[in-house]
Order: structure tokens, then C-alpha cells, then sequence
């Protein structure tokens, strides 16, 4: 595709300026590295714009101090850009479901999405990040399908990016902007853990 020029104009009535801000859905799935990174990157843009943003953690570990939820919370309180709101969806829970917890974490992701609703509804962000949310639909926590519905009626312009492994088909077809990350090569293939800087 030339850069800039889609490769087709659809018949939708819109102007060139209108259909360019349409809002999006995003999608980062795949089992390669750089999902959660790459929405951190549109963040960055969406604060950047001034959008105010809401980042919803969905299965990283409360506990765990990343170095985009610092940089992140800085720059919303700089008084410059736009201003960050984060949520983490559960304590110390990761995407390796154990035994004994789930109930109190499907609690959790329930109440998340439901929060999400509610801001989606109020138009309280521009531009949103669903991380790892993928996985409570996976799981069946979450209705795929109300997801859908809600993203396809969001009032506004209403930016949404959802991250995570397998995504569903569903949500894939529905979505604006798909990108699927494929792992070459990865530390962990040869016993390296994860290092900050790199990971966190």
C-alpha cells in the first residue's frame, strides 16, 4: 500500500476528513513479544494529542512496577499532554491460570469490563488500552460478543486497543486494525528469563 493512500475509498457517505477520524478498534495478538509495548507506544501518541487516557490492566500482577505505568503516570501529571488514569485488575495474578484463584479473578475481570462500560458510556477517555483482556474472553469470563457490541456502539471518538494472546476470531473480524506479532527467536527459547529494561 502507498504510504498514506488506502487502497480502497468505501461508499459510506463520509467525507475524507470524517472517515480519517473514525475512532478504532485495535487489536495486538499473537504469541510474539511487543504486544502490550506497542499499544504503551500508541499511548504515548494518544497523550501526545492530549486525549486523556485509561489504561486497564487485565492479568499483569498488580505487584509488578513496569516502566510504562511510571512513565506514563509521570507524564499525566506534568500538567502537559493529557491526563493518565491506570487500573490493575487483580493481585498478583498472571496469564497461568492456578488453581483456587480463578473465581476472585473472573470477579475482578468482570468488574473491569463492567468499569469499562461505564467509561465508554460517560466518554470519561479518548484512547483506550485493554491489556491482556483477551484472556478473560478466552476464558470465558467475559462475553466475547458483548464486547463487540459495546465497542460497535461506544459513543464519541472513542480510541480502543486490546491486547493479548488468541484472540477471538470474533473480535478479530469485528476489529479496525489487526496486527498479529509471530516470534522468530526469544530469550526464554535459550533459559533467559525476563530483564528490566527489556520486560518491565
Amino acid at each position: 500500500m502507498p504510504q498514506g493512500k488506502p487502497e480502497q475509498v468505501p461508499d459510506d457517505g463520509l467525507t475524507t476528513r470524517e472517515r480519517r477520524n473514525r475512532p478504532l478498534v485495535i487489536v495486538h495478538t499473537g504469541p510474539g513479544k511487543g504486544k502490550s509495548t506497542a499499544a504503551f507506544g500508541l499511548a504515548l501518541r494518544a497523550w501526545n494529542q492530549g486525549w486523556p487516557i485509561g489504561v486497564f490492566q487485565f492479568v499483569k500482577s498488580a505487584k509488578w512496577r513496569i516502566g510504562e505505568e511510571r512513565a506514563l503516570r509521570v507524564l499525566g501529571d506534568s500538567g502537559e499532554g493529557a491526563p493518565v488514569t491506570w487500573h490493575k485488575m487483580g493481585e498478583g495474578w498472571s496469564w497461568i491460570r492456578r488453581p483456587g484463584t480463578e473465581a476472585d479473578h473472573e470477579a475482578d475481570a468482570r468488574e473491569g469490563w463492567e468499569q469499562i462500560k461505564r467509561d465508554l458510556a460517560a466518554e470519561t477517555y479518548r484512547f483506550y488500552v485493554l491489556d491482556e483482556f483477551t484472556y478473560p474472553m478466552k476464558w470465558g469470563w467475559i462475553d466475547v460478543e458483548d464486547v463487540i457490541a459495546v465497542l460497535r456502539d461506544r459513543p464519541g471518538a472513542q480510541h480502543v486497543v486490546i491486547t493479548g494472546r488468541d484472540a477471538d476470531p470474533r473480535l478479530v473480524g469485528f476489529a479496525d486494525l489487526v496486527t498479529e506479532m509471530g516470534k522468530v527467536r526469544h530469550p526464554m527459547d535459550r533459559g533467559q528469563k525476563g530483564q528490566r529494561g527489556i520486560e518491565w
